[in-house]
């Protein structure tokens, strides 16, 4: 309850911050903060689904390489002009992605978590190297490529585009709430594939239709956001210190907070310096430190 009224609060304070008149907040910050609570709610909501899946405290969609695809194809759909159907080139580079890493991870015919962690980070290194070449090649679109790299919750939004941006979100969250009916299924997975498989969960079967939601739901949040790192790693993690390891709990709660974390790093990102930061700048040097620290608390336990 305090976290949710914290949000009320944040929210509030980031739509009317430096006395912003009504046309203001209406038609510019309204739609960035319907933005900006959707990205972070979406990944924080992957991130702790792809914990619990895995089993690793380390995965989430920035680290698997799925962002970088989603941000490869809403790309390719910004330099051909079809803006508005960026979210839809973004769901189906993320799940391109998502298909050739799970094609990687299989080891003699077996589904091997940590093949699935690397090969995620070698395809988003490698799909990082593309944009970075189609950044050289077509230089006048520069600018959106870097807000779509870095992350930009600045999107201006046509009214059309707006519409259909608000018909992705309940889409969204229908999804979401087929992500959470799953978060039992989840816990007993979470023991081990043999044990799930011998109580009647077809362990293969949820997983691909679980990695199929989070990619569309990344395909859609790239395609507006850009690249937000690091989201999906950090608040799952840290409600599941507070909360304990059940997904049922974890799952609301890492959504509420991933939306309250994700406003408060964009609210740092504009008002830091005179020049508006990419939010992605920020949630990096929050999220590169406690990467490192995950990496030296597992290797310790």
């Amino acid at each position: 309850m305090s976290l949710l009224l914290f949000g009320i609060i944040a929210g509030y304070f980031y739509l009317t911050f430096g006395a912003a008149d009504k046309n203001i907040i209406l038609n510019i910050r309204l739609p960035r903060l319907i933005l900006t609570l959707f990205t972070g709610i979406t990944l924080a909501g992957i991130g702790s689904v792809y914990q619990m899946m895995l089993n690793n405290p380390l995965a989430e969609p920035y680290i698997l390489g799925v962002s970088s695809g989603a941000a490869l194809g809403a790309v390719l759909a910004g330099l051909a002009g079809l803006f508005i159907l960026m979210p839809l080139f973004g769901f189906a580079g993320a799940m391109i992605t998502m298909l050739i890493v799970w094609a990687l991870a299989q080891k003699k015919g077996q589904f091997d978590k940590t093949r699935l962690l690397l090969s995620g980070i070698i395809a988003g290194m490698f799909l990082a190297a593309c944009i970075s070449l189609i950044m050289y090649l077509f230089q006048k679109d520069t600018m959106m490529i870097l807000g779509t790299l870095m992350g930009n919750l600045g999107h201006i939004f046509a009214l059309v585009e707006y519409r259909f941006f608000l018909s992705l979100i309940v889409l969204s969250l229908i999804v979401l709430y087929m992500i959470y009916k799953d978060s039992l299924t989840l816990d007993i997975m979470s023991s081990g594939d043999l044990y799930a498989g011998s109580v009647g969960i077809n362990v293969h079967r949820i997983r691909r239709r679980l990695f199929v939601f989070c990619s569309l739901l990344t395909g859609i949040a790239v395609a507006y956001a850009g690249i937000i790192g690091f989201v999906g790693l950090i608040i799952p993690h840290i409600i599941r210190l507070v909360l304990g390891t059940s997904q049922r709990r974890v799952y609301p709660y890492s959504l509420l907070a991933g939306g309250i974390f994700l406003l408060c790093c964009d609210f740092v990102a504009m008002h830091l310096t005179a020049l508006e930061l990419p939010v992605g700048v920020i949630t990096a040097f929050i999220g590169c430190p406690f990467f490192v620290w995950l990496l030296l608390r597992k290797k310790s336990a």
